[in-house]
C-alpha cells in the first residue's frame, strides 16, 4: 500500500476529526452514574471490617501470675460487620444481660475461662446483676467499681445487718455474697466485710432492659451527679431545677411545638420581609461606623483642648505629661483608623448596593421555592431522625465494644473486665471513623436533595408543568445515580473534622500542662482546620448542586462550581454576609419570641418555684429547630445563586437563549442591564466630548496671514462654489 496514500488518509481523518470545545452546562439532559468506585467503597465500609480480621486466638494475663500469657479461642468469623462481631464474641449478651467480676454472664450456661476461678457457672436462675457497693463510682471513667454478682432477686427492702442478708438468701434462694460463701454462714464469716455488700444494702429494682439492680433511692450518686452537673453547687437547687422541669413539661411541650411553627412559618414569609431587613441591617452599619468614627475624633478633639490646657499650666509632673501625650496618639490612631474602615465601608456599600438587591431578590424566589416544594419543609425532620437512628446504633454498637474481647484481671479491684487486645483494638477507631463518616453522608444527602429539587424548580420554565413530587424525585435520583458523589465529599470533610477532633482532644488533655507557645500552636491548627472545614463544606454543597444540573462526577462539578463562584465572588460575598446575617435575625427572632411566649405562661402559673431552666430549654431547643429550618433555606439560595449564575453566563435572553429565571431574578436583571445602558451611554457621551476637544487646532497663522483653519475651511467649500 502507498505511505503517501495512508498520509494523505490519517491527515483526512485529523481533518474530519471535531475540534473540542468547552463543555456547557446542559441542566437535566442526560443523567450517569456517579463516582461508582467512592459508592462501592463506602458500601464496604459500612457492611463491615475489611482490613481489621480478627485472629483466631487472643492473648490474656493469667489470674494469678500478670506476665503469664494463656491462650483464650474467640470463635469469630474471619470478617464481618462490628455488631455481628460483638454478638458473636458474646459483647452484646454481656452488655444487655449483665456478667459478674468473673466472667459470667448473668442468665447463661457459662463456660469455663482458664485461669480465673468461679468462672464457667451455670447462671441460668440469676438472671439479674448486684453490686456490692453500688455508690463505688469511678468519676473519671463513669464506671460502678464494686464487685459485681449474679443474683436471682434484687433486694426490695433495706437489709441492715448479715442476719438480714442470711434470712433474704434463705427466703428467695437470692445469695447476696460471693459465690464460695454459704447464705446460711454469713453472719459468723471472716470474709463477709469483702465479698458481702456493704450494709444497708439499699432497697433496689431491677432495671427494664439491661436488668441491674438499680437502689431505688439514688441519693447515694449525688457525688457522680455534682461530677456531671459542676456548675451546680446546691443539691436542693438541683433538685428545684429538676422539680421546675417536670411541673412544666407541658408548657416546655408546647413551647417547643411553637417554635417549630414559627420556623416553618418564618421559611414561608421571610422573602416579605427580607428587603426591609436588609436595608436596616445596612442602614445600622452605616450609622454606626460614623457615630464610632465621630466618637473617637470628639475625644481626640477633646484631649487635644484639654492637653493644651494643662500644659499651659505647669503644676504636671513630666510622668503625667508623657502619658496624657502617648493617650493622645492612641486616640489620633484609632480615630484615623475609624475614618479609614468607615470610608472603605462607604465605599463597599456604594458599589455592592446592587449585589444587595440580588439578594433580596433570591430571598424572594426561596420562599416560592417553598410554596411550590412544602416537602422541603420535612427535610429536617427527615435528616434529625436518620442521624438519630444512626446515632442510637452507633452508641449501642459501641456499648457493645466496651463488653467485648478477652478477659483480663484489672490489676486496681482485682475483677475480670474484657478488653479488645491486638489489632482489635482499633476496631474502635474504625468505629469512630465511621461515625463522623456517615454523619457526614446523610447531611451530605440532605444537601443533594435539596439541591436537585431545587435544580428541577429553576431549570423548568413552566412551573405548572413541574414533576408531581419534585423532592422525592430528587430523592430517587440520588439514590439511583449520585450516591458515589456524596460518599466521596462526606470523605473529604472527614478527613479535615477527624485531625481537628483529635487535636482538640490533645488540647483538652493538656490543659494546664503545656506551655503558652504549644497552647497557641494547638489553637491555631484547630482554627486553621475549622476554617478549612468551612470552606470545604461550601464548595461540597455548590459541587452537589453542579452535579444535579449536569450528572458529572465530584471532581468535576466542584472544578465547575468554584469557577462559577470565582467569576462571581463579589456577588457570593454580598450573599454570605448579608444573607447569613439576616438568617442570623430570623433565628433570633424565632428564640425571643418563643422565650417571650415562655415567660408569660411560666409566670402566669404561679405555683412553679423554678422556671429558669425550662426556659433555658425551651430557648436551646428554638434555636436548634430555627438552625435546622433555615440551614435549609440557606442551601435553597446557595443552589438558587449557582442555578442564576450558570443561566446568566449562557443565556442572554434571545431566542434560543431565553432565560430560565424567575420573574423577580428577571426584574434584576433587566434593572442592572438599564442601568449598564445608562452608565454606557454616559461613558460614550464622555468619550464623544473628549475627541470633540482633541479635534479642535490651535489658531496658527501661515505667512500669507491666514490661518490653517480657514484654509482646510475654504479647500473644502471650493467644489461647491465652482458649482454653483
Amino acid at each position: 500500500m502507498d505511505p503517501k496514500r495512508l498520509s494523505s488518509g490519517s491527515q483526512r481523518q485529523v481533518r474530519l476529526r471535531p475540534k473540542r470545545t468547552k463543555r456547557e452546562w446542559r441542566p437535566l439532559e442526560d443523567r450517569s452514574c456517579t463516582d461508582l468506585p467512592w459508592f462501592l467503597l463506602f458500601t464496604v465500609f459500612c457492611v463491615g471490617m475489611v482490613t481489621a480480621e480478627p485472629p483466631s486466638s487472643a492473648v490474656k494475663p493469667s489470674l494469678y501470675s500478670p506476665s503469664t500469657a494463656i491462650t483464650v479461642p474467640v470463635p469469630t468469623p474471619p470478617t464481618g460487620s462490628i455488631c455481628g462481631f460483638t454478638i458473636v464474641t458474646g459483647g452484646a449478651d454481656r452488655l444487655i444481660f449483665g456478667y459478674d467480676s468473673y466472667g459470667n454472664t448473668c442468665g447463661r450456661r457459662n463456660e469455663p475461662i482458664e485461669g480465673i476461678r468461679l468462672s464457667g457457672l451455670d447462671h441460668i436462675d440469676r438472671k439479674f446483676v448486684f453490686f456490692l457497693d453500688p455508690c463505688n463510682i469511678d468519676i473519671v471513667q463513669r464506671k460502678i467499681k464494686s464487685m459485681a454478682l449474679c443474683v436471682s432477686l434484687c433486694p426490695t427492702e433495706e437489709l441492715k445487718t448479715y442476719q438480714d442478708l442470711k434470712r433474704f438468701a434463705m427466703l428467695n434462694g437470692s445469695e447476696l455474697c460471693s459465690y464460695e460463701l454459704a447464705g446460711h454462714k454469713y453472719p459468723g464469716l471472716p470474709e463477709r466485710f469483702s465479698k458481702c455488700p456493704k450494709l444497708p444494702v439499699p432497697p433496689s429494682k431491677p432495671l427494664p432492659v439491661f436488668n441491674r439492680c438499680t437502689p431505688v433511692d439514688i441519693s447515694c450518686y449525688a457525688k457522680f451527679a455534682e461530677a456531671v452537673v459542676t456548675f451546680v453547687g446546691d443539691n436542693s437547687v438541683l433538685h428545684r431545677l429538676i422539680a421546675g422541669v417536670a411541673a412544666s413539661k407541658e408548657i416546655i411541650i408546647g413551647l417547643c411545638v411553637l417554635a417549630l411553627g414559627l420556623s416553618m412559618i418564618l421559611m414561608v414569609i421571610i422573602r416579605y420581609i427580607s428587603a426591609v431587613l436588609v436595608w436596616i441591617l445596612t442602614s445600622l452599619i452605616v450609622l454606626g461606623s460614623l457615630a464610632g468614627t465621630s466618637v473617637l475624633w470628639w475625644l481626640y478633639i477633646d484631649h487635644r483642648l484639654y492637653g493644651n490646657d494643662t500644659s499651659s499650666k505647669v503644676t504636671k509632673e513630666t510622668r503625667e505629661v508623657e502619658v496624657s501625650r502617648d493617650s493622645g496618639q492612641a486616640l489620633l490612631v484609632y480615630a484615623v483608623a475609624a475614618t479609614v474602615f468607615t470610608i472603605i465601608l462607604l465605599l463597599l456599600m456604594l458599589f455592592m448596593r446592587k449585589r444587595v438587591a440580588l439578594t433580596i431578590a433570591l430571598f424572594h424566589v426561596a420562599g416560592k421555592v417553598f410554596i411550590h416544594l412544602p416537602l422541603l419543609t420535612l427535610q429536617p425532620f427527615v435528616t434529625f431522625l436518620a442521624l438519630l437512628l444512626f446515632w442510637i446504633y452507633w452508641i449501642l454498637v459501641l456499648l457493645f465494644l466496651g463488653t467485648t474481647g478477652n478477659p483480663v484481671q484489672n490489676e486496681e479491684t482485682g475483677l475480670t473486665e474484657f478488653r479488645l487486645t491486638g489489632p482489635l483494638q482499633y476496631l474502635t477507631w474504625y468505629h469512630a471513623v465511621g461515625l463522623v463518616w456517615i454523619s457526614e453522608f446523610i447531611l451530605a444527602c440532605q444537601q443533594m436533595t435539596v439541591a436537585g429539587a431545587v435544580v428541577t424548580y429553576y431549570f423548568t420554565r413552566e412551573k405548572n408543568r413541574l414533576p408531581v413530587t419534585p423532592v422525592l424525585s430528587s430523592v430517587l435520583r440520588l439514590v439511583r445515580y449520585h450516591l458515589g458523589t456524596v460518599a466521596k465529599g462526606s470523605f473529604i470533610i472527614t478527613l479535615v473534622k477527624i485531625p481537628r477532633l483529635i487535636l482538640m482532644y490533645i488540647h483538652n488533655q493538656l490543659k494546664g500542662k503545656e506551655n503558652a507557645c504549644a497552647r497557641c500552636l494547638l489553637k491555631t491548627c484547630i482554627c486553621c482546620l475549622w476554617c478549612l472545614e468551612k470552606c470545604l463544606n461550601y464548595l461540597n454543597q455548590n459541587a452537589y448542586a453542579a452535579t444535579a444540573i449536569n450528572s458529572t462526577s465530584f471532581c468535576t462539578s466542584a472544578r465547575d462550581a468554584f469557577v462559577i463562584l470565582v467569576e462571581n465572588a463579589l456577588r457570593v460575598a454580598t450573599i454570605n454576609a448579608i444573607g447569613d446575617f439576616v438568617l442570623f435575625l430570623g433565628k433570633i427572632l424565632i428564640v425571643t419570641s418563643t422565650a417571650f411566649a415562655g415567660v408569660l405562661l411560666l409566670n402566669y402559673q404561679r405555683d412553679y418555684a423554678e422556671w429558669l431552666l425550662p426556659l433555658i430549654i425551651v430557648c436551646l431547643f428554638s434555636f436548634l429547630v430555627a438552625h435546622c429550618f433555615l440551614s435549609i433555606f440557606e442551601i435553597v439560595v446557595d443552589v438558587l445563586f449557582l442555578c442564576f449564575a450558570i443561566d446568566t453566563k449562557y443565556n442572554d435572553g434571545t431566542p434560543g437563549k431565553e432565560f430560565f429565571m424567575d420573574k423577580a431574578l428577571m426584574e434584576f436583571v433587566e434593572s442592572s442591564r438599564r442601568l449598564e445602558r445608562v452608565v454606557e451611554r454616559g461613558r460614550s457621551r464622555v468619550k464623544g466630548a473628549v475627541s470633540q476637544g482633541a479635534e479642535m487646532k490651535p489658531m496658527v497663522s501661515d505667512s500669507g496671514g491666514r490661518s490653517v483653519a480657514n484654509q482646510k475651511r475654504l479647500s473644502e467649500e471650493a467644489p461647491g462654489t465652482s458649482s454653483a
